[in-house]
């Protein structure tokens, strides 16, 4: 058995995907809105959106910022193109590819944000992540992550070597670096 590619398990969902994140997942018909509210007000505001997907997030930033200019990364081409035809007038910049693997430069946004992403990895990963996205922020630029979290450390741990143990005992096979599991 194989693993479904993190790209094609979002690309699969792709009907319906906005409207089952806003009614079922806990807490969405106010976290949009709320880390929309965190992300910088002045026009002309650099963004990065860290697995940006179809954009649930900034259809309500570019409400209250709409000369904002947006950098969104994803892995999934089908979801970018969602949310290139969300905004085809606003400043958007869109990276089909994987934020671990892309170079962030240096001191390039005021902001950061990743929202009901980076769950889907261990701490080792994000705490690289982490550095890269210290160095892509300006002074005084900051990071906004609304995201699901363990308990801690060692229960996020657990959780996943518990999904290795799974993934092995139920003979999948790794297709990429990057990708989804539903049990």
């Amino acid at each position: 058995m194989k693993l479904e590619r993190m790209d094609d398990f979002f690309a699969a969902r792709l009907d319906g995907y906005d409207e089952h994140m806003k009614r079922d997942i806990e807490g969405a018909s106010s976290f949009y809105a709320y880390t929309a509210s965190l992300l910088p007000a002045p026009a002309g505001s650099q963004v990065l959106d860290l697995g940006c997907g179809t954009g649930l997030e900034l259809e309500e930033y570019f409400t209250l910022n709409p000369g904002a200019f947006v950098t969104g990364i994803d892995l999934s081409e089908a979801m970018l193109n969602v949310l290139k035809a969300k905004f085809p007038k606003k400043n958007l910049t869109l990276l089909r590819a994987s934020y671990f693997d892309v170079p962030l430069g240096n001191a390039l946004y005021d902001a950061a944000v990743s929202v009901e992403s980076l769950h889907h990895f261990p701490a080792e990963m994000k705490a690289s992540l982490y550095e890269k996205l210290l160095a892509a922020l300006k002074e005084n630029g900051f990071f906004v992550l609304t995201d699901y979290f363990a308990e801690s450390e060692e229960a996020e741990k657990a959780y996943f070597q518990n999904l290795a143990f799974l993934k092995k005992s139920r003979g999948f096979q790794t297709m990429c670096s990057i990708t989804a599991i539903h049990l």
